[in-house]
């Protein structure tokens, strides 16, 4: 886990998954110092914009599962993504998961950025907008991504279900490794989903891990890309895609 397992393809094999995975409040930086405690050297997070456009970590649309809210007006909007910075970081992300973790505040992306880079870290930067903001979320966070990591060697690699972020992405930062997300095929062959990955200049496609088999792989790897796997917890799963010649897994069994 110590060395990138490519000369080619800078980023080590294992990814932690939202920092810990579930050992500590995911997408904190609490949980990218406990991943990094076990030896991890790349990290998953998702990253959304706030009201007033600073992109922060957060997977889900709204705050009721990954923060204490005491700190919002009664009355507050339950979309994370519609309530400024200044509201947002007055929010517990930590005391949800356990009292040790109580106070652990909601990073920002820079925040983030500073730990990875002063250590050496690698990074996955989900574009996780919110709803009606896709293509805008893409363009912000690449541009703070480039900006954040102007001048290190290894930029971070942006990736997104969503094809519209994508799209900003590439609009405003192509320098910028990106990955597609895919959760399932619905309805779309594979042909079809890689056209979507060359259309949008991505190096990476990272997908569900029931969905890499002998012929996804083959025909992922003929057309260039390299293959990522979510969320991968169980060994024997682990086994199976490493045999099946995947460049990364992210898992929440850091430990």
């Amino acid at each position: 886990m110590s060395e990138p397992h490519s000369s080619a393809w800078p980023y080590p094999r294992w990814i932690a998954h939202r920092g810990a995975g579930t050992l500590a409040p995911e997408n904190t930086l609490a949980a990218f110092r406990l991943g990094a405690s076990h030896g991890y050297r790349m990290f998953e997070c998702d990253v959304k914009l706030s009201s007033d456009g600073l992109p922060f970590l957060l997977h889900d649309d709204t705050l009721a599962r990954t923060a204490n809210l005491s700190a919002l007006a009664a009355d507050a909007k339950p979309v994370a993504g519609h309530h400024p910075w200044h509201a947002l970081s007055q929010l517990d992300a930590g005391g949800w998961h356990s009292a040790t973790f109580a106070g652990e505040p909601l990073p920002t992306l820079g925040a983030i950025a500073r730990f990875c880079i002063a250590n050496g870290y690698f990074l996955n930067i989900e574009i996780k907008p919110t709803v009606g903001t896709e293509r805008h979320t893409g363009e912000v966070v690449a541009q703070h991504a480039a900006r954040l990591w102007h001048g290190v060697e290894v930029p971070p690699l942006l990736t997104s279900f969503d094809i519209a972020a994508l799209e900003g992405a590439l609009a405003t930062q192509p320098e910028l490794p990106r990955g597609l997300l895919i959760h399932a095929l619905d309805g779309q062959t594979w042909a079809q989903w890689l056209g979507h990955a060359t259309r949008l200049g991505c190096q990476a496609i990272v997908c569900n891990h029931e969905l890499w088999n002998p012929a996804s792989v083959a025909l992922a790897k003929a057309a260039g890309f390299r293959l990522l796997s979510y969320t991968v917890n169980e060994d024997i799963e682990a086994q199976r895609l490493l045999d099946l010649g995947t460049d990364g897994l992210i898992t929440d069994r850091v430990d």
